[in-house]
Protein backbone atom coordinates (compact mmCIF):
# COMPACT_ATOMS: atom_id res chain seq x y z
CA UNK A 1 0.00 0.00 0.00
CA UNK A 2 1.83 3.53 -0.72
CA UNK A 3 2.16 5.83 1.75
CA UNK A 4 0.91 9.91 0.77
CA UNK A 5 3.14 12.39 1.75
CA UNK A 6 1.62 15.72 3.11
CA UNK A 7 2.87 18.58 1.06
CA UNK A 8 3.17 20.45 3.79
CA UNK A 9 5.50 18.49 5.85
CA UNK A 10 7.75 18.45 2.76
CA UNK A 11 10.85 21.34 3.41
CA UNK A 12 11.63 23.34 0.90
CA UNK A 13 15.34 23.69 0.00
CA UNK A 14 17.53 26.38 1.77
CA UNK A 15 19.33 28.94 -0.29
CA UNK A 16 22.64 30.39 0.62
CA UNK A 17 23.21 33.79 0.40
CA UNK A 18 25.59 36.34 0.62
CA UNK A 19 25.77 39.75 2.07
CA UNK A 20 29.89 41.72 1.03
CA UNK A 21 30.18 44.18 4.03
CA UNK A 22 33.06 46.39 5.06
CA UNK A 23 34.04 46.75 8.46
CA UNK A 24 36.15 49.58 9.96
CA UNK A 25 38.05 51.41 12.35
CA UNK A 26 38.20 54.86 13.84
CA UNK A 27 41.22 55.48 15.90
CA UNK A 28 39.46 59.21 16.75
CA UNK A 29 36.12 58.50 18.14
CA UNK A 30 37.03 54.95 19.41
CA UNK A 31 34.06 53.16 17.02
CA UNK A 32 33.75 50.16 14.80
CA UNK A 33 31.73 50.59 11.71
CA UNK A 34 29.90 48.22 9.30
CA UNK A 35 29.09 49.49 5.33
CA UNK A 36 28.61 47.90 2.03
CA UNK A 37 31.26 48.06 0.01
CA UNK A 38 29.75 51.34 -2.02
CA UNK A 39 29.58 53.08 1.31
CA UNK A 40 25.59 52.94 1.73
CA UNK A 41 24.41 51.58 4.84
CA UNK A 42 26.74 52.79 7.49
CA UNK A 43 26.54 51.34 10.66
CA UNK A 44 28.31 52.75 14.18
CA UNK A 45 27.82 49.05 15.12
CA UNK A 46 30.33 49.55 18.61
CA UNK A 47 30.06 53.47 19.67
CA UNK A 48 32.79 55.55 21.76
CA UNK A 49 34.94 54.07 24.07
CA UNK A 50 37.17 51.56 22.57
CA UNK A 51 41.09 52.96 22.82
CA UNK A 52 42.90 53.70 19.84
CA UNK A 53 41.38 50.41 17.80
CA UNK A 54 43.73 49.62 15.13
CA UNK A 55 43.31 45.80 13.54
CA UNK A 56 40.17 44.40 12.69
CA UNK A 57 39.64 40.91 11.32
CA UNK A 58 36.38 38.48 10.94
CA UNK A 59 35.80 35.49 11.91
CA UNK A 60 32.02 35.14 9.32
CA UNK A 61 31.42 31.50 9.80
CA UNK A 62 31.33 32.35 13.68
CA UNK A 63 29.76 35.51 13.32
CA UNK A 64 32.24 37.29 15.44
CA UNK A 65 34.46 40.72 15.22
CA UNK A 66 38.00 40.88 16.84
CA UNK A 67 39.87 43.79 16.99
CA UNK A 68 42.78 45.45 18.80
CA UNK A 69 43.10 48.85 20.99
CA UNK A 70 46.80 50.21 21.23
CA UNK A 71 45.70 52.10 24.31
CA UNK A 72 48.48 54.10 25.71
CA UNK A 73 51.31 53.74 23.90
CA UNK A 74 54.02 54.52 26.95
CA UNK A 75 51.39 52.55 29.05
CA UNK A 76 51.00 49.02 29.54
CA UNK A 77 47.28 48.27 28.46
CA UNK A 78 46.71 47.12 24.99
CA UNK A 79 43.94 44.77 24.53
CA UNK A 80 41.67 42.29 22.09
CA UNK A 81 38.00 42.48 22.14
CA UNK A 82 35.30 40.08 19.85
CA UNK A 83 31.34 41.31 19.42
CA UNK A 84 29.15 39.83 17.22
CA UNK A 85 28.87 41.10 13.52
CA UNK A 86 25.97 43.59 15.00
CA UNK A 87 28.11 44.95 17.56
CA UNK A 88 26.79 42.56 20.65
CA UNK A 89 28.18 40.79 23.25
CA UNK A 90 31.36 42.65 23.81
CA UNK A 91 34.09 41.10 25.43
CA UNK A 92 38.02 41.54 26.55
CA UNK A 93 39.51 38.23 24.78
CA UNK A 94 42.82 39.61 25.42
CA UNK A 95 42.90 41.98 28.35
CA UNK A 96 44.24 44.96 29.06
CA UNK A 97 48.11 44.44 29.67
CA UNK A 98 48.64 41.20 28.16
CA UNK A 99 49.72 42.85 25.07
CA UNK A 100 51.23 46.11 24.68
CA UNK A 101 50.33 48.13 22.00
CA UNK A 102 48.49 45.40 19.11
CA UNK A 103 48.25 46.61 15.67
CA UNK A 104 47.44 44.98 12.36
CA UNK A 105 45.26 41.86 13.66
CA UNK A 106 44.94 38.52 11.34
CA UNK A 107 42.59 35.02 11.96
CA UNK A 108 43.76 31.58 11.55
CA UNK A 109 40.00 30.10 11.05
CA UNK A 110 42.02 26.29 10.43
CA UNK A 111 43.79 26.20 14.08
CA UNK A 112 41.85 28.96 15.01
CA UNK A 113 44.09 31.26 16.68
CA UNK A 114 44.38 35.19 16.29
CA UNK A 115 47.93 36.55 15.38
CA UNK A 116 49.08 40.13 16.01
CA UNK A 117 52.04 42.57 16.26
CA UNK A 118 52.73 44.50 19.19
CA UNK A 119 54.30 47.80 18.26
CA UNK A 120 56.12 49.36 21.37
CA UNK A 121 56.05 45.36 22.21
CA UNK A 122 58.32 44.46 19.73
CA UNK A 123 57.27 41.43 19.35
CA UNK A 124 55.45 39.02 16.90
CA UNK A 125 52.08 37.80 19.54
CA UNK A 126 49.51 35.26 18.68
CA UNK A 127 46.98 33.75 21.30
CA UNK A 128 43.74 30.95 21.05
CA UNK A 129 40.78 32.88 19.47
CA UNK A 130 39.31 32.52 22.91
CA UNK A 131 42.26 34.80 24.16
CA UNK A 132 44.06 31.25 26.10
CA UNK A 133 47.30 30.51 25.12
CA UNK A 134 49.35 33.97 24.59
CA UNK A 135 52.39 33.21 22.70
CA UNK A 136 55.57 35.67 21.55
CA UNK A 137 56.60 34.11 18.32
CA UNK A 138 59.00 37.25 17.35
CA UNK A 139 60.91 39.17 19.83
CA UNK A 140 62.44 42.26 18.39
CA UNK A 141 63.66 43.93 21.52
CA UNK A 142 67.11 42.55 21.55
CA UNK A 143 67.08 43.49 25.33
CA UNK A 144 65.43 46.68 25.57
CA UNK A 145 62.71 47.24 28.29
CA UNK A 146 59.25 47.48 27.00
CA UNK A 147 57.67 50.69 25.94
CA UNK A 148 60.52 50.34 23.18
CA UNK A 149 61.93 53.91 21.89
CA UNK A 150 64.06 52.00 18.83
CA UNK A 151 61.36 52.46 16.29
CA UNK A 152 63.24 50.42 13.66
CA UNK A 153 62.54 47.98 16.35
CA UNK A 154 58.44 48.49 16.49
CA UNK A 155 55.76 45.93 14.88
CA UNK A 156 53.45 46.89 12.76
CA UNK A 157 51.58 44.93 9.97
CA UNK A 158 51.30 41.14 9.92
CA UNK A 159 49.59 38.60 7.76
CA UNK A 160 49.53 34.57 7.06
CA UNK A 161 50.17 32.17 5.06
CA UNK A 162 48.73 29.10 7.23
CA UNK A 163 49.16 26.11 4.14
CA UNK A 164 52.98 27.49 3.87
CA UNK A 165 53.39 27.65 7.66
CA UNK A 166 54.34 31.20 6.95
CA UNK A 167 54.04 35.01 8.48
CA UNK A 168 54.68 38.31 7.17
CA UNK A 169 55.43 40.95 9.41
CA UNK A 170 56.46 45.05 8.72
CA UNK A 171 58.84 46.63 10.87
CA UNK A 172 58.30 50.61 9.36
CA UNK A 173 61.05 52.80 11.31
CA UNK A 174 61.04 56.13 12.07
CA UNK A 175 59.13 58.66 10.16
CA UNK A 176 60.32 58.89 6.44
CA UNK A 177 63.81 57.22 7.06
CA UNK A 178 63.49 54.77 4.48
CA UNK A 179 64.23 52.39 7.13
CA UNK A 180 60.85 50.39 6.76
CA UNK A 181 61.23 46.61 5.99
CA UNK A 182 59.08 43.38 5.66
CA UNK A 183 59.90 39.81 7.51
CA UNK A 184 58.94 36.39 6.66
CA UNK A 185 59.18 33.67 9.06
CA UNK A 186 57.37 30.19 10.28
CA UNK A 187 54.25 29.95 12.26
CA UNK A 188 56.14 27.97 14.78
CA UNK A 189 59.39 28.72 16.47
CA UNK A 190 62.10 26.04 15.12
CA UNK A 191 63.30 23.67 17.76
CA UNK A 192 66.00 24.87 20.26
CA UNK A 193 65.19 28.58 19.30
CA UNK A 194 63.54 31.49 21.09
CA UNK A 195 61.24 34.48 19.94
CA UNK A 196 64.63 36.34 21.11
CA UNK A 197 66.94 34.15 18.75
CA UNK A 198 65.07 32.52 15.83
CA UNK A 199 67.61 31.89 12.65
CA UNK A 200 64.63 31.34 10.11
CA UNK A 201 63.71 34.81 9.56
CA UNK A 202 63.57 36.65 6.16
CA UNK A 203 64.26 39.87 5.57
CA UNK A 204 62.46 40.63 1.91
CA UNK A 205 62.50 44.14 1.64
CA UNK A 206 64.20 47.06 2.89
CA UNK A 207 64.26 50.91 2.47
CA UNK A 208 60.92 51.16 2.52
CA UNK A 209 59.51 54.36 3.48
CA UNK A 210 56.92 53.21 6.18
CA UNK A 211 55.51 50.05 5.50
CA UNK A 212 52.13 49.41 7.35
CA UNK A 213 49.12 46.86 7.07
CA UNK A 214 50.09 44.11 4.72
CA UNK A 215 47.29 41.49 2.51
CA UNK A 216 48.43 38.41 0.82
CA UNK A 217 47.00 37.18 -3.14
CA UNK A 218 48.25 33.84 -2.27
CA UNK A 219 47.16 32.54 -5.83
CA UNK A 220 49.88 34.97 -7.35
CA UNK A 221 52.19 34.95 -4.99
CA UNK A 222 51.82 38.56 -4.17
CA UNK A 223 52.32 40.55 -1.09
CA UNK A 224 50.31 43.89 -0.68
CA UNK A 225 50.99 46.69 1.58
CA UNK A 226 50.02 50.52 2.79
CA UNK A 227 52.82 52.96 2.98
CA UNK A 228 52.44 55.55 5.13
CA UNK A 229 55.83 57.44 4.48
CA UNK A 230 55.78 60.85 2.37
CA UNK A 231 55.23 61.05 -1.47
CA UNK A 232 56.46 59.62 -4.30
CA UNK A 233 56.98 56.03 -2.59
CA UNK A 234 54.62 56.93 0.65
CA UNK A 235 51.42 57.22 1.11
CA UNK A 236 50.56 54.46 -1.53
CA UNK A 237 49.35 51.11 -1.53
CA UNK A 238 52.22 48.80 -3.06
CA UNK A 239 52.99 45.13 -4.20
CA UNK A 240 55.63 42.75 -5.12
CA UNK A 241 56.58 39.06 -5.34
CA UNK A 242 56.15 37.61 -1.96
CA UNK A 243 58.85 35.19 -2.78
CA UNK A 244 61.62 38.15 -4.10
CA UNK A 245 64.66 36.54 -6.44
CA UNK A 246 67.95 37.01 -5.10
CA UNK A 247 71.18 39.48 -6.27
CA UNK A 248 70.23 41.30 -9.65
CA UNK A 249 66.84 39.73 -10.28
CA UNK A 250 65.17 41.27 -7.50
CA UNK A 251 61.92 43.01 -8.68
CA UNK A 252 61.18 46.38 -6.85
CA UNK A 253 57.81 47.35 -5.38
CA UNK A 254 55.09 48.49 -7.87
CA UNK A 255 53.01 51.33 -6.17
CA UNK A 256 49.60 50.33 -7.58
CA UNK A 257 47.86 53.36 -5.15
CA UNK A 258 49.12 56.69 -4.49
CA UNK A 259 47.96 60.26 -2.82
CA UNK A 260 46.81 58.55 0.62
CA UNK A 261 46.49 60.70 3.57
CA UNK A 262 48.30 58.42 5.35
CA UNK A 263 47.82 55.57 4.42
CA UNK A 264 46.60 52.29 7.56
CA UNK A 265 44.46 49.79 6.58
CA UNK A 266 43.99 47.78 3.69
CA UNK A 267 41.15 44.68 3.00
CA UNK A 268 41.69 42.08 -0.34
CA UNK A 269 38.28 41.05 -1.99
CA UNK A 270 40.35 38.72 -3.94
CA UNK A 271 36.93 37.28 -5.97
CA UNK A 272 35.67 40.94 -6.66
CA UNK A 273 39.00 40.78 -8.09
CA UNK A 274 39.26 44.59 -5.77
CA UNK A 275 40.94 45.94 -2.69
CA UNK A 276 40.03 48.80 -0.04
CA UNK A 277 42.01 51.07 1.59
CA UNK A 278 41.61 53.07 4.81
CA UNK A 279 43.65 56.47 5.51
CA UNK A 280 44.59 58.36 8.53
CA UNK A 281 42.66 61.22 6.74
CA UNK A 282 39.34 59.94 7.29
CA UNK A 283 38.47 57.99 3.52
CA UNK A 284 38.06 54.52 2.44
CA UNK A 285 38.99 53.76 -1.52
CA UNK A 286 38.00 51.02 -3.17
CA UNK A 287 40.24 50.26 -6.65
CA UNK A 288 41.02 47.13 -8.81
CA UNK A 289 44.11 44.96 -7.72
CA UNK A 290 46.21 46.83 -10.40
CA UNK A 291 45.39 50.32 -8.91
CA UNK A 292 42.90 50.72 -11.63
CA UNK A 293 38.85 52.07 -11.37
CA UNK A 294 39.09 53.97 -8.06
CA UNK A 295 37.05 55.33 -6.46
CA UNK A 296 35.98 57.01 -2.77
CA UNK A 297 33.68 54.98 -1.00
CA UNK A 298 33.47 57.28 2.16
CA UNK A 299 34.87 60.42 3.33
CA UNK A 300 35.60 62.24 6.61
CA UNK A 301 34.51 59.66 8.78
CA UNK A 302 37.78 60.19 11.37
CA UNK A 303 41.04 58.84 11.54
CA UNK A 304 40.64 55.43 10.18
CA UNK A 305 42.69 52.75 10.59
CA UNK A 306 41.67 49.06 10.28
CA UNK A 307 39.48 47.46 8.03
CA UNK A 308 38.41 44.23 7.03
CA UNK A 309 35.73 42.86 3.81
CA UNK A 310 33.74 39.98 4.43
CA UNK A 311 30.94 38.54 2.51
CA UNK A 312 28.47 37.27 5.67
CA UNK A 313 25.93 34.12 4.87
CA UNK A 314 22.33 34.29 5.70
CA UNK A 315 19.46 31.86 5.38
CA UNK A 316 16.40 32.45 2.75
CA UNK A 317 13.72 30.62 1.68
Amino acid sequence: MAVKTSKSKIRKPVAEVTTARLFFLSASSGQVFSASPDGSDLKVIVSEGRRLPDGIVVDAEAGHLYWTNMGNPTANDGSIERANLDGSNITHIVRPGDTFTPKQLQLDEKNRKLYWCDREGMRVMRANVDGSNIETLVDTSEGDSRPGNDIKKWCVGIVLDVEAGKLYWTQKGPDNAGDGRIFRANLEIPKSQSPANRKDIELLYEGLPEPIDLELDLANRTIYWTDRGDPPRGNTVNRAPMDPAQGNGKKEPEIVFDHLMEGIGIALDLKGGRMFLTDLGGSIYSASLDGSNRKTVLAAEGNLTGIAYAEISARTR
